[in-house]
């Protein structure tokens, strides 16, 4: 498994199917932003710290202009992971950002079948341990 798989899963589950399926929306929103503009970028040019500050800031105020200013953090972290990485193995950067989205859609899935298996576990009760019969008389 990745590393980003992993995070993707844990932040992904949490307490409530509810509470998973709305990080997964925000993983996904954050994401998908961040991937797209590294994919770009890392199309045009070689990584460079300044390209990897100027994407930051151009992901945080395209998310706080639309109003997912809850994501910013995501999409940063997520963008320094994708141009460390690139920067790393510059043969073929530009596909750093399309296998991170993997990463990140296989992680968001299996935090959720795991929230929705754990809210099923719950419902169901433990088999309740018969009394023994009333002795006759």
């Amino acid at each position: 498994m990745e590393a980003t798989t992993g995070c993707a899963t844990v932040f992904v589950y949490l307490t409530t199917y509810d509470q998973s399926t709305s990080a997964a929306l925000t993983r996904t929103s954050a994401t998908s932003l961040s991937l797209v503009l590294c994919l770009l970028y890392l199309l045009l040019f070689p990584f460079h710290p300044l390209g990897l500050i100027a994407l930051i800031g151009i992901g945080t105020l395209a998310l706080t202009v639309i109003g997912r200013s809850e994501d910013v953090v995501t999409a940063g972290i997520t963008t320094a992971v994708v141009l460390v990485v690139a920067s790393l193995s510059p043969h073929n950067a530009w596909e750093q950002p399309i296998l991170r989205f993997a990463d990140t859609a296989v992680g968001i899935v299996v935090g959720l079948a795991a929230a929705w298996t754990a809210l099923r576990l719950k419902r169901v009760t433990p088999l309740s341990v018969a009394a023994p019969p009333a002795a006759r008389r």
